[in-house]
């Protein structure tokens, strides 16, 4: 079920939380939403899920306005909020029954809901505990076993890792890929490794607009510009192998890094050096034991567009 977001603007008071955005999240597909805090990206989930109303523009979640077909937009979306929706004094599997039972799961099917998300969201041994007694981290998978017991079409994921520890991370992970092969998944993060780990495709927002829209590879290779490369050249004059590389037809700037023949070299723009360096070597008899792309880091790229 797609998720679509056309001319999204959302107002309060004199501050534009979302400023006219618009973009497309398919089925099968898993978007990372990334942003700095107070960038829009809560107030844009919010926006999808109906729990506020946008401004202006509109929002379709499959077939449904989520101004117009509020309920029927609620029915096919699981929601993970900032703030885990739980209910302390209850157990865990009172909780379950109580949210299938909200959600309108049938009678006869709610236990095995419930004992398929107690498998699936790893809870086995702390279904029976209050949940005021569980860890943050029980707690936040309880937070995801209520998001998908009714089996949604759509996933808004607000920082679903967060209070996990690196295990859990990893489970989590794995489990939202999987279920991201069917359903729509939309996810946030401030873990950059997590959400290049996870997601088909990252849009970052800032000030309330959008930023940057891509794979990771597609936001490096446009941060990117020029090809870096890291070369050490044993068994050479370091001022020799200096010149020759900088007389390369393909070479911007070259760096001599150390005394042990370590360089670093920039590519002319949209012209990689790699081949051209190989075959210098092979003609000078150099031995090239490492020639290394340095890729622009998604971190990087994320400081770049939002600190403007």
């Amino acid at each position: 079920m797609d998720i679509l977001v056309e001319n999204l603007t959302k107002v309060y008071g004199s501050q534009r939380a979302v400023d006219n955005i618009s973009f497309r999240v398919k089925t099968g597909e898993v978007l990372g939403f990334l942003g700095p805090n107070g960038a829009g990206k809560t107030t844009t989930m919010k926006a999808i899920t109906s729990y506020l109303t946008p401004t202006s523009g509109e929002i379709h979640v499959g077939e449904y306005s989520v101004t117009d077909e509020a309920g029927d937009v609620k029915k096919q979306i699981g929601y993970l909020p900032e703030q885990n929706p739980l209910y302390g004094d209850m157990p865990v599997l009172d909780y379950l029954k109580f949210v299938a039972e909200i959600q309108g799961i049938k009678k006869e099917h709610i236990k095995s809901r419930m004992l398929e998300m107690v498998k699936v969201c790893g809870l086995e041994d702390e279904k029976h505990k209050k949940i005021n007694e569980l860890s943050k981290g029980y707690k936040q998978r309880v937070g995801l076993a209520q998001a998908m017991i009714h089996d949604p079409e759509v996933l808004i994921l607000d920082e679903p890792t967060s209070g996990l520890d690196p295990n859990q991370i990893i489970e989590i992970r794995e489990l939202i890929k999987t279920i991201g092969r069917e359903k729509t998944v939309i996810l946030s993060s401030h873990i950059l490794a997590e959400v290049e780990a996870t997601c088909d495709r990252i849009l970052i927002i800032n000030k309330g607009q959008i930023v940057a829209d891509g794979t990771a590879n597609d936001l490096r290779k446009q941060a990117q510009g020029q090809e870096i490369l890291k070369l050490t050249i044993e068994e050479g004059d370091s001022n020799t192998i200096f010149e020759t590389i900088k007389g390369l037809d393909t070479i911007d700037t070259v760096d001599l890094m150390d005394e042990e023949n370590r360089f670093e070299i920039q590519s002319k723009s949209n012209m990689s050096s790699r081949r051209s360096i190989f075959n210098m070597c092979v003609e000078k008899s150099w031995i090239l034991t490492e020639i290394t792309l340095v890729e622009t880091k998604l971190e990087d790229i994320f400081r770049e567009l939002t600190m403007k």
